[in-house]
């Protein structure tokens, strides 16, 4: 069998995964992912493995395979990443977010950040270590999902419901949006580590009243309705709530308790990354879409909003007792998904191999738990009793705002930063 090099390999993997348009627009539009299923099921076979294709729909394609350990007897690790990526206005970026670029010492495009680095990461560790014969202690699941953009609904839920089989044994994960570094000053190089995350409510409100004439009397107007609900939804400032990763983090981060009161003057200390530790100390509920209407004359019947809603693990009770307070008599809501918040301590033997992992490749390293203000296809897997973290290692720039590029503009991810995460991936599986 040949061998290969997961250093020199990562950046070819990456780069080709971001050329496969694996664009997901929602409501199961777009291309899908059977193109990348198929190249990622291509390398794995390549290398030995007996990857399975398995699709919830037309195009919606996920890829499923397992390494044996040396080692039966222990519990299983998952590692999954998601094939798909949000859409992109080319015309807004410096190069084509499909041409996986290199340029100034980065590989551009649309996910790069976004998890086909991580995609790829994880193909290049696998195909060293097997081709050089080196199996990991503990059983491996590989799992590269469809639609996690959407909710995972024909990704990572639909696997868990139809085919929970698949990852029998796994008690642990490893996925995205962690692992990755951010320098606080010339001393700290924290890696922030995803151990919880926010749930999801993305919300339609609608607002009936009476239909009219514009120039009539009414007050019953449902656009008055539904905007004053929207206003104070909007506008209302929710109490900051420390869970205990968020508490963790800051412990890590400044080596201090942080008291309620002080949390968001903390977390602006921070940056760049001050954007996404902020969003973690609260509930949030953001207005993002309005309809009402059909003429300027014309009083409608009904008005819609989209909200998307985030509540933090253990204040699910209180963010929508909350919302409904705030929507008054004459609005409803409605789900267009609903997702559960997820945390896990950061502590065991899994914490501690991520850490010596990254400790050997940076002695500056210093690894701390956040909670992630989004969500991933962990909340699917963690169903089936699996416990997360996001962890997809990279030493990145001090000067590179990588949080900003999720979903982003000119999205990339470092060249040298791909081969560190290769390094520390496969120094991790030899640990964990």
């Amino acid at each position: 069998m040949t061998s290969f090099n997961g250093e020199e390999e990562v950046v070819g993997l990456c780069r080709d995964l971001i050329r496969i348009d694996t664009t997901n627009a929602g409501d199961n539009a777009g291309p899908g992912e059977r193109a990348a299923a198929e190249y990622v099921a291509g390398k794995l076979a390549e290398v030995g493995l007996e990857p399975r294709l398995l699709e919830s729909d037309d195009r919606r394609t996920s890829v499923i395979a397992r390494i044996e350990g040396t080692d039966p007897g222990r519990d299983a690790l998952l590692l999954h990443g998601h094939l798909d990526v949000v859409p992109f206005n080319a015309g807004d970026w410096t190069h084509h977010p499909l041409s996986g670029e290199i340029a100034d010492g980065c590989v551009w495009g649309r996910g790069a950040v976004d998890m086909k680095d991580m995609d790829a990461m994880i193909l290049a560790v696998v195909r060293q270590r097997l081709t050089e014969g080196r199996r990991p202690p503990r059983d491996v699941v590989l799992a590269f999902t469809a639609d996690e953009e959407a909710g995972g609904a024909y990704g990572a839920q639909w696997l868990a419901e139809h085919h929970g089989d698949l990852f029998e044994g796994c008690t642990e994960a490893i996925g995205e949006v962690g692992g990755f570094s951010v320098s606080l000053d010339e001393q700290r190089r924290l890696y922030l580590i995803e151990a919880a995350e926010k749930g999801i409510a993305w919300m339609r409100l609608t607002a009936a009243g009476r239909a009219g004439h514009g120039s009539m009397l009414n007050a019953e107007n449902a656009v008055t309705e539904l905007a004053e609900a929207v206003g104070r939804i909007g506008r209302y400032e929710w109490p900051v709530r420390l869970t205990p990763t968020v508490s963790a983090f800051f412990q890590e981060a400044f080596g201090i308790e942080v008291e309620a009161g002080d949390a968001e003057a903390t977390a602006a200390k921070l940056g760049p990354l001050a954007r996404m530790i902020g969003a973690t100390l609260k509930n949030t509920a953001n207005p993002t879409m309005l309809d009402a209407g059909y003429k300027a004359n014309v009083i409608p019947q009904t008005a819609t909003a989209h909200v998307d809603g985030r509540f933090l693990p253990g204040y699910e009770q209180e963010f929508f007792a909350t919302i409904d307070e705030l929507l008054g008599p004459n609005v409803t809501r409605e789900f267009v998904h609903h997702d559960i918040a997820v945390e896990t301590a950061f502590e065991g033997s899994l914490v501690r191999a991520m850490s010596e992992a990254l400790l050997a490749e940076d002695p500056s390293a210093r690894a701390v738990p956040y909670t992630l203000s989004g969500g991933t296809d962990l909340k699917a897997f963690s169903r089936l009793g699996i416990r997360g973290f996001g962890f997809a290692p990279l030493k990145l720039p001090a000067d590179l705002d990588f949080s900003g590029m999720f979903h982003g503009i000119d999205e990339r991810v470092p060249v040298d930063s791909l081969k560190f995460g290769v390094r520390v991936l496969d120094r991790f599986l030899d640990g964990c």
